[in-house]
């Protein structure tokens, strides 16, 4: 069956990632992860895209998660602390998708291996809930409107964790919380834009999956950090959604940064995010 039933934008040629994003990939795939006790971490592929399964030892549902980066930076093997965490919250497995980055694999790489891999993983597992933080939370929003229109089992559920929705990088919050985002900013966006796009129109709603009719979308969480400039992302889509008929869950929660939750796992506002999110997964 291959991707050909999804009708996908093309594949297009990348170019090498420069010497500075390489010694950046190197330093975050240096970050340690701690990887809480009783969970099992593995490598796996799905439709050929490598991926790492983090589970309990008996799962009762599935989370297809997508990791941030800005498109450039990131491995899923850099997420299995915090998918360690959502595990065992949620009695869940968890399948980090490596899927390739910019500027290599310009779009629409990302999101034909997001698809590829959650055919296969549909196929294994069953109803999968779709989920993914900043980037790869946008990559989710993408992959689930490809998923309805070309009439694929949908997932049960979306989470969206403080995602990039929109690359014409047109929202207000960039510069009303320039000063308080201490991980994203108008600069970075600007550079993942140009080494996603590659003069790709920025209004695809595959791209920018904000700009997409949203009627249809499975039940869906939204997180979104006070502090953060992707705070109107956030708002903006669950209000679109919502107007559509969509079910949306948002959690805006005063003061936190970008995917707060993901990497600052001792604060209490983490604590209650994850469990809000566990609840919703169980509940999917």
């Amino acid at each position: 069956m291959g991707l050909d039933v999804w009708n996908l934008p093309a594949e297009r040629e990348g170019v090498p990632a420069p010497d500075e994003l390489v010694e950046r990939r190197k330093a975050v795939a240096a970050i340690p992860q701690q990887v809480e006790p009783g969970v099992d971490v593995h490598q796996q592929q799905y439709g050929g895209v490598p991926a790492v399964v983090v589970s309990v030892p008996e799962p009762a549902r599935t989370v297809f998660y997508l990791h941030g980066g800005g498109y450039r930076l990131g491995e899923a093997a850099g997420w299995t602390g915090f998918a360690s965490r959502l595990a065992l919250a949620a009695e869940a497995r968890i399948v980090l998708v490596d899927y390739r980055l910019a500027p290599e694999a310009p779009f629409p790489g990302a999101l034909r291996d997001a698809a590829a891999a959650y055919d296969a993983a549909a196929e294994e597992f069953g109803p999968l809930v779709v989920a993914g933080d900043s980037a790869g939370g946008g990559l989710a929003l993408s992959l689930a409107v490809a998923v309805r229109d070309a009439g694929r089992p949908a997932p049960t559920g979306l989470v969206l964790i403080s995602p990039w929705l929109d690359q014409t990088l047109d929202g207000e919050m960039y510069a009303a919380n320039a000063a308080t985002d201490q991980l994203f900013g108008l600069d970075a966006a600007r550079i993942g834009s140009e080494l996603y796009l590659q003069g790709h129109d920025a209004r695809d709603p595959l791209a920018s999956p904000l700009l997409a009719d949203p009627a249809g979308l499975p039940r869906t969480q939204v997180f979104a950090g006070g502090a953060e400039v992707l705070l109107g992302d956030a708002t903006a889509f669950a209000a679109r959604a919502s107007a559509a008929g969509v079910t949306v869950e948002a959690h805006l929660v005063a003061g936190m940064q970008h995917v707060w939750f993901t990497i600052f796992a001792d604060l209490p506002e983490s604590a209650h995010a994850l469990d809000a999110m566990a609840r919703f997964v169980r509940a999917c």
